[in-house]
């Protein structure tokens, strides 16, 4: 007698036995194979992964949502390249704004050295190598952009002049610069030190009391009779 295999690979100690017969021994008929592949997915081709989702979807809305997405895309986008286009112009006028301040810091260090050659060349004593050495120090503050202000004749403006001196004149229309004392300079619209100048006025607008203190005095006759008695 044979011994029969028992444990856990036939079973709780039982023998199993599979009818693999095709034909049924009692009915005569062909039978169904015992064990079928799982049916595939509803509406997916036997032999073939379910599909995508998305791909549930018709074209229709497949095309809305790839519109939708690159419009946010191309938004974001946008948006990131004009707060780049910002930071470069912020970053580039700061940038100027610095290199101007400190041209003009500079700049307002040579003031008196400027003032030096001009009362040099007032008095005929630029010459020489000192002279060469003058106009090429002016030829480069020019370069940077220093500009000198300030004539006889100007209109006086509080903003780029400063009054050193105040007079009355018939010879002006209204608050004039008559005297030069200092020119003034300025870089860019920095003014770097005003122009300081004797300022006159027109005649006209003398205050009353100067304006009668400065007016001839008539004799009365009182006066007259004084003077003779003293006399």
């Amino acid at each position: 007698m044979t011994d029969r295999p028992t444990g856990s690979e036939f079973g709780d100690g039982e023998p199993v036995v599979r009818d693999k017969r095709r034909i049924d021994p009692e009915t005569g008929a062909l039978r169904e194979p015992a064990e079928q592949s799982a049916a595939p997915a509803a509406g997916a081709p036997a032999g073939q992964p379910p599909r995508d989702p998305s791909d549930l979807i018709g074209p229709s809305a497949q095309e809305a949502l790839l519109t939708e997405a690159l419009a946010e895309r191309t938004a974001d986008l946008q948006r990131l390249q004009a707060e780049y286009v910002n930071y470069k112009r912020r970053v580039d006028r700061e940038r100027e704004a610095s290199r101007e301040l400190v041209i003009g810091s500079v700049l307002a260090e040579l003031l008196g050295i400027l003032d030096d050659v001009g009362r040099a060349r007032e008095a005929g004593e630029l010459d020489g190598a000192f002279k060469a050495v003058a106009e090429s120090l002016e030829r480069v503050t020019e370069k940077l952009g220093l500009v000198r202000f300030g004539e006889k004749g100007d209109t006086f403006d509080p903003r780029i002049h400063e009054a050193l001196l105040h007079n009355y004149s018939d010879e002006v229309d209204g608050p004039t610069a008559t005297m030069i004392m200092q020119p003034g300079y300025r870089h860019g619209e920095r003014i770097l030190r005003a122009a300081r100048v004797a300022v006159s006025e027109p005649t006209e607008q003398l205050p009353g009391e100067a304006a009668k203190a400065d007016a001839p005095v008539e004799s009365t006759d009182d006066d007259k009779a004084a003077d003779e008695s003293a006399e």
